[in-house]
Parts: C-alpha cells; sequence; structure tokens
C-alpha cells in the first residue's frame, strides 16, 4: 500500500485587477503544484512525469527558487527561519508552478513553514520579476483561526513597471486542504490599488493529473511571462504612466516582524507592521 503524500495539485482561477488610475482586470485557468519539500524526491520516483533537478514534462529545480543555488531549498528556507527566530524543524510546503518542458516562471511562490509538532509558524512570499530579480517576505504567523491568516509588509521588490515603490501588500490566505485560497491586495497612501487571486480545488499528484494539467494549461509557464507582456502593452495604451526601476533590495529575504516580535527588535531586517 502506497504511503498517501501531503503535495497536491491545485487547478482554479488567477485574477488580477487594477482599480486605478485606470481599471484593468484579467482572468485565467492555471494549476499550482503544493510540494512538499521533504516529498520531493518520493515524487520524483513515484511519477514518472515530474523529475527533480533533471529534465522532464515537468520538473522541480531547487536553483529555480531561494538563493538560486543547487543546494537544498529546505536548508536554505529553515536557515532564513533560524535568523527570524522563528521555530523550523517541521514541514516545508511551496506552491508554484512546476517548470513545464524546461521553463518556468513563478511571479509568486508561497513557502508555508511548519515547526517540529506540525504547526504554521511562518509563511514565505518569494516574488521573482521579468527583471530577472528576486526577493522574497518572511512573516511569521500567530494566528489561523478557521484556516485563514491575515498578514501585511510594506513592498521593497520593484515588479511592475506600472507600479510605484511606495507600496504595502495584504494577503489572505485560505490554507492548503481541500481547497487552497490566495488573495493580495497591493495598496499605496490612496488606498487599494491592485487586487489579485487565486482558488483552486486539491487533486491528488498522479502520472494521470499531470497529464490532463499538461493538455488542459498547455505550456502554462510561457504563456504566464507572455500575458504578463501583453497586458503591460495595453496598460502603456491605456495612458498609464511608467515607474523607474531602483535598485532591488540589499538583502534577499525581508523579515518581517508581527508586533509581539516587533517590540525591542530594530534592523533593516525586521519591518514591523
Amino acid at each position: 500500500m502506497m504511503l498517501e503524500l501531503e503535495s497536491a495539485l491545485y487547478a482554479g482561477k488567477v485574477m488580477h485587477q487594477r482599480l486605478k488610475p485606470r481599471q484593468h482586470r484579467l482572468s485565467y485557468r492555471m494549476f499550482f503544484l503544493l510540494l512538499d519539500l521533504d516529498e520531493v524526491e518520493v515524487l520524483s520516483k513515484r511519477l514518472r512525469l515530474l523529475s527533480h533537478n533533471r529534465f522532464n514534462l515537468f520538473g522541480f529545480f531547487d536553483r529555480d527558487h531561494g538563493d538560486g543555488s543547487s543546494g537544498s531549498l529546505k536548508a536554505y528556507i529553515e536557515g532564513q527561519l533560524i535568523m527570524a527566530g522563528i521555530e523550523a524543524g517541521g514541514p516545508v510546503r511551496l506552491l508554484s508552478m512546476p517548470r513545464m518542458i524546461g521553463y518556468a516562471f513563478n511571479p509568486l511562490s508561497i513557502y508555508f513553514c511548519h515547526n517540529r509538532q506540525g504547526d504554521l509558524t511562518a509563511i514565505l512570499y518569494e516574488v521573482n520579476n521579468t527583471f530577472g530579480q528576486r526577493h522574497s517576505y518572511l512573516i511569521p504567523v500567530s494566528d489561523a483561526r478557521e484556516g485563514t491568516v491575515r498578514q501585511h509588509c510594506d513592498k521593497r521588490l520593484y515588479v511592475s513597471p506600472f507600479m510605484a515603490m511606495g507600496m504595502n501588500y495584504s494577503f489572505r490566505i485560505g490554507l492548503p486542504g481541500d481547497n487552497v485560497a490566495i488573495h493580495i491586495t497591493g495598496s499605496d497612501d490612496q488606498g487599494p490599488l491592485i487586487v489579485a487571486s487565486f482558488s483552486g480545488k486539491r487533486r491528488m499528484l498522479t502520472d494521470a493529473a499531470l497529464m490532463r494539467a499538461f493538455f488542459s494549461y498547455p505550456l502554462m509557464t510561457l504563456k504566464v511571462v507572455a500575458g504578463i507582456h501583453w497586458e503591460a502593452l495595453r496598460l502603456w495604451a491605456k495612458g498609464v504612466r511608467l515607474h523607474k526601476r531602483p535598485a532591488p533590495p540589499r538583502r534577499p529575504v525581508t523579515h518581517v516582524a508581527s508586533p509581539k516580535l516587533s517590540q525591542g527588535k530594530t534592523g533593516p531586517d525586521v519591518v514591523g507592521y
């Protein structure tokens, strides 16, 4: 009898809506994989269509995430947890798009970090822009009532030429179970500017499910990048002004402190909210 794993596939819909100065909305169907980083090798052996650090129809490469090295991604994430003073030692589950036919681009990947008792202790949001830059926000979890986590942080990485840097993000995360729900609001001093969301239903991670996903969402990772540039062209045509790209953050991860943790701590890596 095969051991049931925590890793899964979530199929659903992404929505982006810009609220000002010009309204602009798009939605499209897509899927994410939830990969328990302790299960990746087992999955690579169990599944014909998903491989770890080697080419396949679907692939997971450690260097696509974290510090970009080929070392253990879980070790890197746990190192960030330890530096932030957050309890680690348990499962780390990554919600992201896989490589498809050797190509991957994840505007946002989300890590659900647990302690040895299995309690969710932090969420790390890993952001990539189309300029080859990456930055992450590590936020402790102090409350997960009814399976929902609410968190906040200031924007540190330039993402879109049509968005200024003086913004903050609000996250509302419906934790992975039978469903997963991600809702992000980007706001400036005048209020909400953009809203993005993903809602998906859980499916067992099998070769059959991967094959269905491949044909249901063909060349999905390439389409994400093409879609970003197409929508940017539409915004430019609507007269939305461009913002100059600043230098990336000096440190690769912003450690965002909860109100309790931020008391008595200061420094460039600790940001209270």
